[in-house]
């Protein structure tokens, strides 16, 4: 009989490892000069060195050993005073030089940590995820399996072979093992990921967008029967590209596992991969051990040994948890939880944090990017920031406490903004958009709607000033929102002598 998650998680206890991978947005390669922009031709940016062409000697990128220090020191981790670099033998078509240039048993940094919070049965609920390395390397190339209906190796015709990526600046963050989680374990991932992800957006040294391939995560899970203090037989699952997959992969793989062990069968130390359409995994390669890559020290590169004043100067750069700094946010601008975790969902705190800074009101900050400009990005299938920058609309809300436009006035500069009309005083001009205000151009509306609605004027006039709204949105209806609302409600009021 098939489990599903709640059975699964009745009789087996999961035990997480992550392994993620970041590409630096340095300039230039790990071990060479060649450019590191995404997106060129193919193989248009390689060059002796990350081709692995005999005689070609490697040159450690100083700004990647600082970005690796600060990824460290972010995640609490010690800098170990001396790393190396090893050789990392396999053979795999993405591998020009036929082995991988990484760092083995002497990485960069060590012995981190990085606490998450995630929503349980209970309440808000916080898991330490211990690190137990962090350590550069420089990533592969890229292969490109062409005809076949999945644009993977299995049914394709013929690979391409694309080296453009190959030498990359990668650093790996891997966890120690993470007991504990229980029936939260995939939550307790996805929440590790998203902050990690943050963390080194603040620091700056990658652009993590996971759909490009910047940031990747290795899931591990195995699974034993709950209370034997085993454990079980690990599953790597490769590459999940979006925070979404992680947690579906593991939900999958766990479930996948637990039916294996209630038919009496065994886990296999495999490397797998998930699949976005079904949410399940398929079967890569067996699990190499560490020794089965025949690891040594690279001869062609010296070790690293960095200043202590260096690391001193780069512990008073690492910025303020990003967890700390959204309660902090939260609770200056007064927000609710649901509406603070929909402002994080969503990834626009970084530019509503902008908008404010600029000078804008929070709530109506918050209120445009998540309302109209979500909106407006969603039609286009785009990222809302792409549309319009933070300061156009502080200026925009600043119209509107002004009592300059209306929110409907405002869409409308907005769109045009948008559109690239100008800036939204020129949008506004090109328009004509303007509020109307003055009494000779708004009673003639007022008397309308008033006549058009004799039942409301009569309640008015008997003192229940609460319908006055009902007038009032039919002026700013047949004005197409241009009406000063506070001012036609003062002479509607007038009008009817109440």
């Amino acid at each position: 009989m098939a489990l599903d998650y709640v059975g699964a998680m009745s009789k087996y206890e999961p035990t997480l490892g992550l392994e993620v991978h970041v590409e630096l947005n340095t300039k230039s390669k790990m071990f060479c000069s060649c450019s590191t922009e995404f997106g060129a031709e193919p193989n248009t940016q390689t060059c002796p060195v990350c081709l692995g062409l005999p005689g070609s000697l490697p040159v450690v990128n100083g700004r990647a050993v600082e970005s690796a220090i600060l990824i460290g020191l972010a995640l609490n981790c010690s800098v170990t005073p001396f790393s190396r670099f090893a050789r990392k033998n396999y053979f795999y078509p993405d591998m020009p030089k036929n082995f991988q240039t990484s760092q083995y048993d002497e990485p960069i940094c060590v012995n981190g940590y990085l606490d998450v919070e995630i929503d349980t049965d209970e309440g808000l609920k916080s898991f330490r995820v211990e690190i137990e390395r962090v350590h550069m390397e420089e990533d592969t190339g890229k292969s490109l399996h062409v005809g076949g209906a999945t644009g993977r190796i299995h049914g394709a015709e013929y690979s391409l072979l694309d080296y453009n990526r190959a030498g990359i600046p990668l650093i790996e963050i891997v966890t120690k093992i993470i007991p504990g989680t229980g029936k939260y374990a995939p939550q307790v991932a996805r929440a590790y990921v998203t902050e990690l992800r943050d963390i080194l957006r603040s620091l700056g040294v990658s652009d993590v967008k996971m759909e490009q391939g910047s940031l990747r995560c290795d899931a591990n899970v195995s699974l034993a029967p709950i209370g034997s203090g085993e454990l079980g037989t690990r599953s790597e699952t490769k590459n999940v590209n979006s925070l979404r997959s992680i947690e579906r992969a593991l939900t999958g793989e766990i479930i996948r596992q637990a039916e294996l062990l209630e038919k009496g069968e065994k886990v296999k130390q495999e490397t797998r991969h998930f699949l976005e359409d079904t949410g399940l995994t398929r079967p890569g390669r067996s699990k190499e051990q560490a020794e089965d890559y025949r690891y040594f020290p690279e001869p062609d590169l010296i070790p690293v040994a960095p200043d202590a004043n260096w690391i001193s100067d780069l512990t008073r750069k690492v910025p303020e948890k990003p967890s700390i700094h959204r309660k902090r946010l939260q609770e200056a601008w007064q927000v609710p939880d649901k509406e603070m975790a929909a402002l994080i969902n969503s990834e626009l705190l970084n530019v509503v944090e902008e908008t404010v800074n600029i000078g804008a009101d929070p709530t109506r900050a918050r209120t445009w990017w998540l309302g109209e400009i979500s909106r407006l990005a969603n039609e286009k299938g785009v990222p809302a920031d792409s549309l319009i920058s933070p300061t156009a609309i502080a200026e925009i809300i600043s119209l509107i406490v002004k009592g300059e436009l209306t929110d409907k006035l405002a869409r409308q500069v907005v769109e045009g903004v948008i559109n690239k009309e100008g800036t939204p005083q020129e949008v506004i001009v090109k328009r004509n958009l303007k509020v109307v205000s003055d009494d000779s151009a708004l009673l003639p509306a007022i008397e309308a709607a008033i006549k058009a609605n004799p039942d409301v004027a009569a309640k008015i006039k008997e003192g229940k000033v609460q319908v006055v709204g009902v007038i009032v949105g039919a002026v700013m209806k047949s004005t197409g929102g241009s009406a000063d609302a506070a001012k036609v409600r003062e002479l509607v009021l007038k009008t009817l002598g109440s």
